[in-house]
Parts: C-alpha cells; sequence; structure tokens
C-alpha cells in the first residue's frame, strides 16, 4: 500500500472566486497568489491517486487566519471523506486564537471522522507554539481525541520560497518536548529537526514524532531519505508530495534514487503511515 500522507484539496467554491479568497486570507494569499498555483478539488486527487497508484491520500487544510474559514473548508474535507471513505483520510484545520471555538471544532472533525489537524501555519496565523496558554488546550484536546497535529516546517538556512515562513526546528522542539504524549509529523522533513536526533536527548524526545517528506525536490538531494533514515529510523518518515505543488511520482523517483533498502522504502511509503492511521 502506497500513503501520501501530504495532500491539499480546495472546494470548487474556493477555486470559483479565488481571487476574493485571495483577499480575504494571508495564509491562502501567500501559497497561492502566484500565477501558477495549482488548485485541486476531491475529484482531482483521486484522479491522480489512480494515474499513479496512490492508495490512499491525507488530504491536510490550510493555516486560515479565521475561525470561520477553517470551519467553512473543513465542511470539504468532511464531505470529501465520506464520499471516499476508502481512499482518503482527512485533517482539518484550526484558529487556536479562536479559544473554546477551535477546541469545539476539533471535537466537531473528530466526530465526523477527521484524523488530525494540519497544515497549521504559527507564523502566518499568528501564534506561537511556545505560548502554553493558546497551545496547551489544544494539544490536550488532541490527546484525548486521540487525534494528530501536523505542522509546516521550515530549514533556518538555504533559499527562499513561497511559503517558507520561520517555523524552524528550534520553535518546534520544545513544543515536541511540553507534549510527549501527542503524535506530531512535521512537514517538509522537519526543517532539519531529525538531524538533531544526532543527539541522545534529542533523539528520545522524538519518539512521537514523524518527518513527511512532502516538496523533497525543491529542497534536497535524494540522499536525505537515507540520511535521515540512519539517524532517526526509517519507521519515523511519511512519504508526502505536497500534491497538487508537484506529483507524487517526483518524490518517490527520489526515494528510489536514495539507495535505501525495500525494506525502508516499504515503510516509508506505506507501512509507517498504515500503523499510524490504524489502516
Amino acid at each position: 500500500m502506497i500513503v501520501d500522507f501530504h495532500t491539499h484539496i480546495f472546494s470548487p467554491t474556493i477555486q470559483e472566486k479565488h481571487d476574493a479568497f485571495l483577499q480575504q486570507d494571508t495564509c491562502f494569499r501567500l501559497l497561492y497568489g502566484h500565477q501558477n498555483a495549482k488548485l485541486a478539488t476531491a475529484t482531482d486527487i483521486i484522479a491522480s491517486m489512480d494515474e499513479h497508484h496512490i492508495d490512499v491520500s491525507v488530504i491536510l487544510n490550510l493555516g486560515w487566519t479565521s475561525h470561520e474559514l477553517c470551519v467553512m473548508t473543513n465542511d470539504y474535507i468532511l464531505e470529501s471523506i465520506a464520499h471516499y471513505p476508502n481512499r482518503l483520510i482527512g485533517f482539518c484545520a484550526i484558529q487556536p486564537i479562536a479559544g473554546d471555538n477551535a477546541l469545539q471544532e476539533i471535537e466537531r472533525c473528530a466526530a465526523s471522522g477527521a484524523r488530525g489537524i494540519g497544515e497549521i501555519r504559527p507564523d502566518i496565523q499568528g501564534f506561537t507554539l511556545s505560548d502554553a496558554t493558546i497551545m496547551r488546550p489544544v494539544a490536550q484536546m488532541l490527546i484525548k481525541r486521540n487525534m494528530m497535529l501536523l505542522t509546516h516546517a521550515s530549514e533556518p538556512v538555504g533559499h527562499h520560497y513561497d511559503g517558507k515562513g520561520s517555523i524552524t526546528p528550534d520553535t518546534i522542539y520544545p513544543f515536541i518536548v511540553d507534549f510527549p504524549e501527542l503524535r506530531i509529523i512535521c512537514a517538509h522533513w522537519g526543517g532539519g529537526l531529525p538531524f538533531y536526533a544526532l543527539m541522545p536527548e534529542v533523539s528520545a524526545a522524538l519518539k512521537n514524532v514523524y518527518f513527511d517528506t512532502a516538496a523533497t525536490p525543491f529542497l534536497y538531494k535524494p540522499a536525505i531519505f537515507k540520511h535521515v533514515a540512519d539517524i532517526i529510523g526509517s519507521d519515523h518518515i511519511l512519504f508526502g508530495s505536497d500534491y497538487p505543488l508537484m506529483p507524487p511520482k517526483r518524490v518517490l523517483d527520489q526515494l528510489t534514487a536514495s539507495g535505501l533498502n525495500q525494506e525502508a522504502r516499504d515503510k516509508i511509503c506505506g507501512e509507517n503511515a498504515q500503523r499510524l492511521l490504524s489502516l
């Protein structure tokens, strides 16, 4: 089984009123404001999955800056997983600043079959992972509902790109330490956080943390797969493409070129996700 753990879809309404949503939301404007930005619906991703032999995809929402936009777009995520229950797994959006409303939205989404929250963007949504007043109730609710948290992550060095942001390893790691029971997925290789697992105390803290491979061809050489697997183990890596930013094949080709053995590639491509999602 191949599971793509990092994809994004949007409703036909957002596609049709693209310019209006660019005006409404900072995160959407940053990521989808350029001329060549690609938007996909549930129908689109199913067609892509069939083309690239992907069995299951985790469909992520976005770091919307308003609670109302989180709720509206979550409705489409929940509708999509209900329509394709054997193909799509839903992660919904919250605006943690919304307080009790955000907690209620977690409960609503969990009751409707969502498996996690993400892709959160603290740097754009206006909060910090270190703000215990905001994040402790969120983390506790996610643990209570057996849900995961997927956060954007970016590198503190290297080239600039649209949406890179400032959620770097030094901002993510204290949050991980504070909530060891929470299962956390760090997108885009955690901005390089796995390399710090060469430190024994960091390695111990990453027990419930996973790293997805979304957009790897834009960021790293294929050797990233083997290096990170050597440091934290291939059982903590999740294949993710960042579709529709790029087709799944581009990341899968990098994995094939990485030099990892078949057992490790199988874990990354789907076995780890199957275990996490109880598929």
